[in-house]
């Protein structure tokens, strides 16, 4: 075993170490000061605070070198506070001192200056030198809802800017002027709102001196308490610090030992947190009654739903009752919600909100490998060459993720292709950008399949020992028409050459997707053909490689796992088998049906026949987020008891019969599952609001009130019942999954598992399944009279409907929806930049300003859905994925003008 001396004591070093991440892993970090240096950023070497004595062997002569970017090497003796160490780091800050604010040695008030913190950690009590005048004069920029600075306490240290270009990737900020007359800018000299700032607050978290800051930072050193808990936003699952004081939140930033996102959060993470105690959140059970809501106790709503459901159980049967859960729900609350519809009133028909979004990638996953999971971690991010990046804007949808993605598409090595309709901020740095026609995804994949097998590419050991069907495959495959395809995609296909052998040819490749793919009539079969691509290709089973979804929201993964839906339960068991069925009712103790209950839009159908007399939705707005939105409000009125469980009056509330007022992640305790299969732990942070329950207690009330028994809610209890029915949760215990949790599946001795398939696959061997290109019948049917095409994106600053980030100062940052429309369409239309336009459908209209750019192609619009002004989803349509029932949301036909005098200024007004 190698060793090095830290002040003459033997300690063991590791490969790639510094020497002062060596002295903070074997010894006490306060031996080696630091100003420059912060946990997720290179080493920089800028301030010298952290200098350290090394000699090369003991006795011999020592040079005097920066701890942070040396690396620690075997014999070295490194001594961390010598005579000479001291006062050259006490001269050190001095010097630094002289361009700060002096009251620094003596202020009482900024806790978060660590500035102060190492002034007294070498001794400084006066300074001798001058006062500089760096720090007079600057204009504290207080223009951004969340972001201030000032830079009258900068220090020039570099950490905000290495913190923009290396953690976020944005390099909004920069150092200009020289000497003495070094300063921050932001841009070209901009206020935060006026600069290319996405606030992820990475630069005040990396602020020693709180020149830079965040509104609620100051707050945060007043806290009497620190929660560890995961972010409610996007599926990657982010670690939060939550600092509290009395049941208050004052301030949250981002752990720098998360293994999901290294001290880094996106600003709905770090700041989009106020909605919590929003005046608008719903704050007891109400009860409609001659079309007015009535607030009631408890006891009232709890005995009226069981009524109301014993009634229509009796009288129309179980299947005239149906539930969607939520994936901003945890695990614990999604699985029972399911156990309450199959075990209680035994009825498959449970669905939730990731039918309209992730539905076709765990369909088309499971039949082409067995698992509709992520197949590796993002952290293999490290090991590959190679990222393909499908109907995913991740910098906006998925942002730690993103900017690590981001990262590595900037770095000149590496090989990045994006298929993307849109030229996406990922797209500007991609070495291949497929611009394709929304709706034509199996056709560029089709076109990428034959080029990778044309020029010989196929890993055929790999397809020869792990898979099927390959010959029925390629036979298809081979007979595509390249003209067709490459005359629909708009992509020439040269270009797809090009990014095939790209793919093919690196050593390892790695894809991710998202909504661009699934939300397509034809989703499960671009998600099996994003599967074909890895074993083509041999990039499956080890690190660096996979298919690996970018889940939407923060508990899509959990949900499906959980069995939040009808045709399969938790465990993604199959519902009709026999021996399944046996296995839960004697498990849960009832008798369960073997047939498929309805998915989501069935449940709509069934309503608008007269079938489905009642349902409970909670945590979903199907109102503004399911498409055909008239249809969606038809299907609510025409059935006898909506029971909606929220924290706002959404626009779906407005049509229940019964509200039930739920918590927030911050009001609950349990687990939610990433993209990556990793379970954390939710930790409750504050009390729910009085008048509002967790939503797994609310279930198991409602269960008890049914006449079947089931325990209080609690995360560690219902961990214990799930690990019992879900195989790969068999491991999972409360206790085990510590701060960066577990990634399923994980074995009873508590082993997780990082990769899948390295060996086998779930299914056995992997499946080739051809599918050719289909139009989809919204272009069939209505492309000749609405000849645009309409698809869907998000905006980095609102999450789904908006009814959480709408409530928080993200909406003074982002106010409204908007269209983009590309120059030459506008032109067209006499459209003008901020117009009104009115986009039809065949199924309504709908008014949105334009936002004129080239980021589309002539011919696609694309719009934004977080406002319920606009209601976008007034015109999408019901084409669904074939397979998953998935809804279309990405091609919509349409046609736009100028929206008139009247309408235009009312829009304004409002």
């Amino acid at each position: 075993m190698k060793t090095a001396f830290i002040n003459d004591i033997a300690h063991p070093i590791k490969p790639g170490e510094t020497v002062l991440s060596f002295i903070r892993r074997e010894a006490d970090a306060s031996l080696v000061p630091t100003l420059c240096d912060a946990p997720n950023l290179d080493p920089f070497g800028a301030c010298r605070v952290c200098s350290v004595e090394v000699a090369l062997e003991e006795g011999g002569p020592v040079k005097t070198m920066a701890s942070c970017h040396t690396p620690v090497a075997e014999g070295q003796y490194i001594y961390t506070s010598t005579p000479a160490i001291q006062k050259l780091r006490k001269n050190i800050i001095e010097l630094v001192l002289t361009d700060h604010p002096l009251d620094c040695l003596t202020c009482e008030v900024n806790g978060n200056c660590e500035l102060q913190t190492v002034a007294a950690q070498v001794g400084i009590r006066d300074v001798r030198y001058p006062e500089g005048e760096n720090h007079l004069q600057k204009t504290k920029d207080l223009s951004h809802p969340y972001m201030t600075s000032d830079l009258s306490k900068c220090i020039n240290c570099y950490r905000c800017v290495r913190a923009c270009d290396e953690v976020q990737g944005e390099f909004v900020l920069s150092m200009a002027g020289r000497g003495f007359d070094s300063h921050i800018v932001k841009g070209m000299g901009q206020s935060f709102m006026e600069s290319d700032c996405v606030s992820c607050g990475a630069c005040s978290q990396a602020c020693p001196t709180s020149a830079i800051s965040d509104i609620f930072q100051s707050k945060s050193v007043q806290a009497t308490e620190h929660t560890r808990t995961v972010c409610t936003y996007c599926g990657v699952g982010c670690n939060l610090d939550i600092a509290s004081t009395n049941g208050e939140i004052l301030a949250i930033t981002a752990p720098y030992d998360a293994e999901v996102n290294q001290g880094h959060t996106c600003l709905k993470g770090r700041f989009a947190f106020k909605f919590y105690n929003h005046p608008e959140r719903l704050d007891s059970p109400m009860i409609k009654r001659e079309g007015v809501f009535e607030k009631v106790s408890w006891d009232e709503a709890y005995s009226y739903i069981a009524e109301k459901f014993k009634h229509y159980k009796d009288t129309f049967g179980p299947d005239s009752l149906a539930g969607i859960s939520s994936s901003r729900c945890t695990n614990e609350e999604n699985y029972l919600m399911q156990k309450f519809y199959r075990a209680v009133l035994q009825t498959n028909n449970i669905d939730g909100c990731a039918r309209v979004c992730h539905s076709p990638t765990a369909l088309g996953m499971q039949r082409t490998f067995g698992t509709g999971a992520a197949t590796n971690s993002i952290e293999d991010l490290k090991y590959t060459n190679c990222i393909m990046v499908i109907g995913a804007n991740p910098t906006d949808a998925h942002p730690v993720t993103g900017a690590k993605l981001k990262q590595f598409a900037m770095k000149s090595d590496n090989v990045s292709i994006v298929i993307d309709p849109r030229r996406t901020e990922l797209a500007r740095y991609a070495t291949h950008h497929l611009a394709l026609r929304p709706g034509t995804n199996v056709a560029v994949l089709n076109m990428m399949m034959f080029y990778i097998v044309k020029e010989g590419l196929v890993d055929a050991d790999f397809v020869e020992r792990r898979t099927e069907g390959y010959s029925e495959f390629i036979e298809e495959l081979l007979s595509i028409d390249l003209d067709k395809l490459e005359a629909v995609s708009g992509v020439p296909r040269e270009e797809v050459r090009a990014a095939a052998i790209a793919y093919a040819s690196a050593a390892n490749a790695m894809s991710f997707h998202g909504l661009g793919v699934t939300e397509h009539s034809q989703g499960t079969f671009t998600v099996m053909q994003i599967a074909d691509l890895a074993m083509l290709t041999g990039n499956i089973g080890r690190r660096g490689v996979g298919v690996n979804p970018l889940r939407g929201q923060n508990n899509v993964q959990g949900s499906a796992d959980m069995g939040v839906q009808p045709h399969q339960g938790a465990g993604y068991l199959d519902v009709t088998k026999p021996e399944v069925n046996q296995r839960y009712n004697q498990f849960y103790g009832s008798e369960l049906p073997l047939h498929i209950g309805y998915k989501i839009p069935e449940m709509f159908e069934a309503a608008l026949e007269g079938k489905l007399k009642s349902l409970w939705i909670i945590g979903e707005d199907v109102v503004q987020t399911d498409p055909n939105t008239q249809k969606v409000i038809r299907a609510l009125q025409a059935t006898e008891l909506v029971i909606v469980q929220e924290l706002f009056m959404t626009e779906t509330a407005k049509y229940a019969d019964v509200i039930l007022p739920g918590a927030s992640f911050l009001e609950k305790s349990g687990t939610f599952t990433n993209g990556e299969r990793r379970v954390q732990a939710v930790r409750q942070v504050v009390e729910p609001i009085p008048g509002s329950k967790p939503d797994g207690q609310i279930i198991v009330e409602i269960m008890n009130r049914m006449g079947y028994p089931q325990p209080d809610y609690t995360p560690d209890g219902m961990l214990d019942e799930i690990s019992q029915i879900v195989p790969f949760f068999a491991g999972i215990r409360w206790d085990r999954l510590g701060d960066n949790g577990l990634q399923w599946p994980v074995s009873p001795d508590g082993t997780d598992t990082k990769i899948l398939h390295e060996k086998d696959f779930k299914r056995g061997l992997g499946y080739f399944e051809f599918h050719s290109w289909e139009e989809s019948q919204e272009i069939k049917d209505h492309g000749q009279d609405y000849p645009y095409i309409l698809t869907t994106n998000r905006e980095l600053e609102h999450y789904n409907c908006g009814a959480m980030t709408r409530r928080t100062a993200n909406e003074q940052i982002l106010t409204s929806d908007y269209l983009m429309i590309h120059p030459e369409d506008a032109s067209a239309n006499r459209i003008a930049d901020g117009d009104f336009v009115c986009l039809e459908s065949p199924r309504g209209k709908v008014d949105v300003k334009a936002r004129i750019t080239d980021e589309v192609k002539p011919g696609v619009l694309s719009t934004t859905f977080h406002f319920p002004d606009i209601m976008v989803n007034n015109i999408t349509s019901d084409v669904h994925d074939s397979e998953a029932m998935c809804p279309e949301y990405k091609v919509v036909a349409v046609k736009i003008r100028k929206t008139k005098g009247k309408f235009k200024q009312l829009l304004q007004d409002k």
